[in-house]
Order: structure tokens, then C-alpha cells, then sequence
């Protein structure tokens, strides 16, 4: 995957970084993994803004992704590596022996014609899903599931990846992306690998309006607002406006909003970084 900086011929293209989309072998999804998606606008059942700074948007269909790789023992062949526009990672669809089609988060450096397979018998190789209990120590990891059978939850976004650093009984201590140490049961499956479009944390929009076109209205700071909106508005002239917390007065910036009672606290072996 590869950026591409374009030319300054208008405003909104000056700064603007863009995927290069190299690795995208089909221009249309496969009509049946999709579905409709229909937007709130953060509005609730009664028509009242509940969430602000959204609405409008390009309109989408969702692709339905294989989170759970549980067609085990029957190899599958990848037919295209796909654009998302509901992700930040590409997709793979890949085609099971039986005929079967599914989508799947697509691993860096997964190729057309590859074949993929998933459960006990699977090779540690790029692409395979296995259980936790069957990953050699130290390999890169995505897609992890948190319960068994429950489908992947952790590292699914674009660049993540975990690495399984050992295992103890029934539990596997996996090292989150976000710098987190934590037990999973290693009765739980992961992918091998790390998630495509690695650089996407680099793109630039270039402009405003690709904000409104992914559905993101304009955004008000708390600073210029009267202290009636927010906590952090009001003062005369440009003030900084205090600490910095939240429209409810929740503080920002350090305050830890995990409640101590929560039972799976004992699973966490260290927590992330500050």
C-alpha cells in the first residue's frame, strides 16, 4: 500500500494525501454479503438530536465481514482484495471449496489467488485463523476474539496488530495495540498476520468537505460557547477556558472513567499507556 500526494491545482488538493489503491482488484462489491445502512443523522425514535456534529454523508451499503472464520478444515481461495467505505482496512473476499463466498478483514500482504483456511489443523501463515492454543509464542495477530465463538473484536482497524507473548493453563497474555497486557482464553481465535492499509493514519483530507461527506457535520469548540453550552465557555474575551472535560463536566486528559467494580479488571495484566 502506497500514499499519493496530489497536485496544488485548487485549494482543497494542496495538502491533500490519498491512498494510492494499488492493492484493489475490484471496482464492485459482491451483491450478496451486502446490506442497507440506514442513517440516524443522531437523531433518536422521537426525531430529537441526541448526538451532535452528525448527518448527511456519501450513501453506503454495509459489507457483511466473517468475524467468527468458523467454516474450519475447508480451504478457501481469495478472488479480490476490496475498498471498505465502513472501515479503515481493505476486504477480501474469498470463495470456500463448497462455493461458499465471505468477506474477511484482509492482512497485509494477502494476495488474489491465496489460499486460507481456519481452525485446528491451519498453518500459522498470514491470513489463517486459528485458536490462541495453536499460535506459536510471539507471532503478530489480529482479529481476536475476546469470548469463543463470539467473532473478533480487538485489532481489526487499519495497521493493528497484537503479538501473543505466552500462555499459562487456559489463558494466553496477548499485547494489545493499544499497549495493553491482557488474558484471553485461549480457546479464542485470531487471525496471523497484521491488518491492511497500514498507512492510513497518514492520509490528509485536504479539505472540510470530505468531513461532511463521511457524515461529520462541523463541530463547535467549547471554548467560544457561553457557559449556559458548555463548562469550559463564558470569560471575557479569548480565554483558554479551564480544565478541559466533557459537555457533562466529565474532566479530559487523565481521569480514569473504568469503574474499579468491573469483574473483568482481573483479566488485565497491565494497562495501556498514558
Amino acid at each position: 500500500m502506497a500514499l499519493r500526494k496530489l497536485k496544488p491545482i485548487t485549494p482543497g488538493q494542496r495538502h491533500r494525501v490519498i491512498s494510492s489503491f494499488d492493492e484493489i482488484t475490484a471496482d464492485k462489491p459482491f451483491k450478496g454479503l451486502l446490506e442497507t445502512i440506514n442513517k440516524s443523522g443522531g437523531r433518536n425514535n422521537t426525531g430529537k438530536m441526541t448526538m451532535r456534529y452528525r448527518g448527511g454523508g456519501h450513501k453506503r451499503r454495509y459489507r457483511i465481514i466473517d468475524f467468527k472464520r468458523d467454516k474450519h478444515g475447508v480451504p478457501a481461495t481469495v478472488l479480490t482484495i476490496e475498498y471498505d467505505p465502513n472501515r479503515s482496512a481493505r476486504i477480501a473476499l474469498v470463495e470456500y471449496k463448497d462455493g461458499e463466498k465471505r468477506y474477511i478483514i484482509a492482512p497485509e500482504g494477502l494476495k488474489v489467488g491465496q489460499t486460507i483456511s481456519s481452525g485446528t489443523g491451519a498453518a500459522p501463515e498470514v491470513g489463517n485463523a486459528l485458536f490462541l492454543k495453536d499460535i506459536p509464542l510471539g507471532t503478530v495477530i489480529h482479529n481476536i476474539e475476546l469470548y469463543p465463538g463470539r467473532g473478533a473484536s480487538m485489532a481489526r482497524s487499519a495497521g493493528a496488530y497484537a503479538q501473543l507473548n505466552a500462555r499459562d493453563k487456559n489463558y494466553a497474555t496477548v499485547k494489545l495495540p493499544s499497549g495493553e497486557i491482557r488474558m484471553v482464553l485461549t480457546s479464542c481465535m485470531a487471525t496471523i498476520g497484521t491488518v491492511s492499509n497500514s498507512e492510513h493514519n497518514q492520509q490528509v483530507s485536504g479539505k472540510a468537505g470530505r468531513s461532511r461527506w463521511k457524515g461529520r457535520r462541523p463541530r463547535t469548540r467549547a471554548v467560544v460557547m457561553n457557559p449556559v453550552d458548555h463548562p469550559m465557555g463564558g470569560g471575557e474575551g479569548r480565554s483558554s477556558g479551564g480544565h478541559p472535560r466533557s459537555r457533562k463536566g466529565i474532566p479530559a486528559k487523565g481521569y480514569k472513567t473504568r469503574s474499579k467494580k468491573k469483574p473483568t479488571s482481573k483479566y488485565i495484566v497491565e494497562r495501556r499507556k498514558k
